[in-house]
């Protein structure tokens, strides 16, 4: 262990992880406007919720960039874990929303009053739980617990958090040699990935319809009739993210997806 100006060498700037952040970055924020016209059922919100949500996690991903950027990686872990967090909680928000959105409750109380500060959600593994025993997210979630890679990621977040091994305290410090710190990006690739796609996967699924190109509403916005099945065209930069992400990764989520959808996703 040596001190020296800064370790971060070629390898480390030149890293795939820092490209892979940019597309994500971009991918939340083109989400994030091109859902806005579609309304949160069972809240008393004007604008949809989850444009807020990609936003954050946007930025969010952002910071971890900046951190890692400037060889911070034990505190872009910890950032990771609160990514991994919001990831479930956005999940949870819109399954418990369409399953206990119904005429006679038009408002779902649990979901809307943390939306205006009145009561907090649930605890983290509450929320894991609830989502794994859901029935309408079986099919990914068998696929997503195929083996325990998620788990992994878990204790890894955690490990960085916590302290729990002196070693991450030392990626921390850029100034600090460190003959596998490489291996810790490589390490936070995996994980960032496998997160994205758990949180795109269900997303995607539990809402098919944030799928829908902006080519639909531009002609009604014209005032013109769209053409047949234009209502089921998938916006190029989600057609792009399941092509350089989710296909190549977990082609098993992908067609997974694609058979239970009228979005014509290929």
């Amino acid at each position: 262990m040596l001190y020296s100006n800064d370790q971060l060498d070629e390898e480390y700037r030149n890293h795939k992880l820092f490209l892979r952040l940019d597309q994500y970055i971009n991918f939340y924020n083109q989400l994030s406007g091109s859902i806005v016209h579609f309304v949160t059922i069972g809240t008393t919100s004007i604008i949809n919720l989850d444009t807020y949500v990609c936003s954050s996690l946007s930025t969010t991903l952002e910071s971890i960039k900046v951190l890692l950027w400037d060889g911070k990686i034990n505190d872009a872990f910890t950032l990771l874990r609160k990514y991994y967090d919001s990831s479930i909680i956005n999940i949870y928000t819109n399954l418990y929303l369409s399953e206990n959105f119904t005429l006679e409750n038009l408002v779902v109380k649990q979901i809307n009053d943390w939306l205006h500060g009145k009561q907090k959600i649930p605890e983290y593994r509450a929320m894991s739980e609830y989502i794994k025993n859901s029935q309408k997210l079986l099919s990914i979630t068998k696929l997503l617990s195929v083996d325990d890679r998620y788990k992994k990621v878990r204790k890894l977040c955690n490990d960085h958090t916590h302290w729990n091994f002196f070693k991450n305290l030392l990626t921390n410090d850029k100034n600090i040699y460190l003959k596998d710190r490489v291996v810790h990006l490589n390490n936070f690739n995996f994980c960032l990935q496998e997160l994205f796609i758990q949180h795109t996967a269900y997303l995607f699924y539990l809402n098919n319809h944030y799928m829908l190109s902006s080519d639909y509403m531009d002609y009604i916005d014209c005032g013109t009739t769209p053409p047949d099945e234009a209502q089921y065209w998938v916006a190029p930069f989600i057609q792009d993210m399941f092509d350089k992400e989710i296909k190549t990764h977990r082609n098993d989520i992908f067609n997974e997806i694609k058979n239970n959808t009228q979005m014509q996703l290929n």
